[in-house]
């Protein structure tokens, strides 16, 4: 095989499997920074032998071997091989041996598995919420430092001491690699759903750069998002958040014009929505409703359906979307859940009695410096005729935002305005 062709297909197998490789290899050496240096060995060894010897049958257990064998090899190269022997070497054969030590360690714990005690970790609240989103990206993604800062738009080298940040706190905190105690569990994964969402949101609405959105991070945020539904079959915030991804990548085709200029969802050609993506968001949130009460990501999910299951704008069931809102700022009370409540009881019931509703955010410290308020606000106020405060609402809003496209879209409405 030429050895470019060998390399692409390690790279793609990596993309694949090194989550796996690395969980396994995690719950081994109980070191997440250990084990994904064996595992960047074993890929270091495919790259040299793959081209030689050809793919092997089973590319991603040839990675895990090789990666273990790496390790044992170290530990046995160490003063702590006679510890580290009984505790790995030995139980390393009987795993991967025995079907019955696979079952007995299945039954140790209430959820039996690597990868999702890999999740558990690299989201382990002893993290700061960017160390997460940058070790989950980085361990379960497989996505390069460089790949990482691109699509943040942040300097490689601070991504970088992210991730080692992230380790080194982790090993200092001596954070054990298992999953929580079910008491636990809860607070656990909100941590979990939290840095999936937050990729998810950077992707569908970047809040810095040139582009509107970045379609690979989103596709990323659902990957996963997919991979713990798997694991978690029985959580319905889990599927809340599935179903709450897909179905507003659903509209990722028309959220843009050809000139990658934004396009605001009253205004999109809704037949170019995805609608396998709306098919399979409302059956993750069918799966989530059967489960029982809904979470605060199975709400917006629904929230989100109100759009996703009317053909036109105008079709849009705005008074459940406003009740739901209201539900959600009960469930998950913030400031822009009311704001985002404003938007829809501005559809439902007249734009006043949404303009009421967004003044009483004004005071609202976290909102001071948050764009999205006074382009709400301007909206309402150029719905009721207000056309120069409005223009003046989006001229703040304008001077508030990151993104380069969200300035250029804001300007052009208060430009409108002025000339109304």
């Amino acid at each position: 095989m030429p050895t470019a062709d060998a390399h692409r297909a390690v790279e793609a197998v990596w993309r694949i499997e090194s989550a796996r490789v690395i969980a396994g290899l995690a719950r081994m050496v109980n070191d997440i920074g250990l084990a994904e240096e064996f595992a960047q060995d074993a890929l270091v060894a495919a790259l040299e032998e793959w081209p030689q010897k050809g793919i092997p049958d089973n590319p991603g257990a040839w990675l895990t071997r090789t990666a273990k064998h790496r390790a044992i090899d170290q530990f046995r190269r160490r003063d702590t091989y006679d510890r580290k022997l009984q505790q790995v070497g030995h139980d390393l054969e009987i795993r991967q041996e025995s079907a019955e030590a696979e079952l007995d360690d299945a039954l140790d714990d209430h959820i039996g598995d690597d990868l999702l005690r890999l999740i558990f970790t690299a989201c382990h609240p002893v993290l700061p919420a960017e160390a997460r989103l940058a070790l989950t990206l980085r361990l379960l993604g497989g996505l390069t430092t460089e790949e990482i800062a691109r699509a943040f738009l942040v300097p490689e080298p601070t991504v970088g001491q992210r991730i080692s940040r992230a380790k080194r706190t982790l090993a200092d905190k001596q954070v054990p690699i298992e999953l929580p105690p079910p008491a636990e569990l809860p607070t656990r994964l909100a941590s979990i759903l939290e840095v999936i969402y937050l990729i998810f949101n950077e992707g569908y609405a970047a809040s810095t750069g040139e582009d509107w959105i970045r379609p690979s991070l989103c596709e990323e945020a659902m990957r996963l998002g997919r991979v713990l539904a798997g694991l978690l079959p029985n959580e319905p915030e889990v599927h809340g958040l599935l179903a709450l991804m897909e179905i507003q990548a659903s509209r990722i085709p028309a959220r843009t014009a050809p000139d990658g200029s934004p396009i605001l969802l009253l205004d999109q050609d809704r037949s170019r929505w995805d609608r396998l993506l709306i098919r399979r968001g409302l059956a993750a949130l069918g799966r989530a409703e059967s489960l029982g009460t809904l979470g605060p990501y199975a709400l917006q999910a629904a929230i989100a359906a109100c759009h996703a299951r009317a053909l036109t704008s105008d079709a849009t069931d705005w008074s459940r979307m406003a009740a739901l809102y209201r539900l959600l700022s009960h469930v998950s009370p913030s400031p822009i859940v009311e704001l985002n409540r404003a938007v829809a009881v501005g559809m439902a019931d007249g734009p006043a009695a949404g303009l009421e509703i967004v003044d009483t955010l004004l005071s609202e410290r976290s909102l001071r410096d948050y764009p999205q308020l006074p382009a709400v606000r301007g909206d309402l106020l150029a719905r009721l005729g207000h056309a120069q405060e409005a223009a003046e609402a989006f001229e703040r809003a304008a001077a508030l935002t990151r993104n380069a496209r969200e300035r250029i879209l804001f300007l052009s409405r208060a430009a409108t305005l002025r000339e109304t």
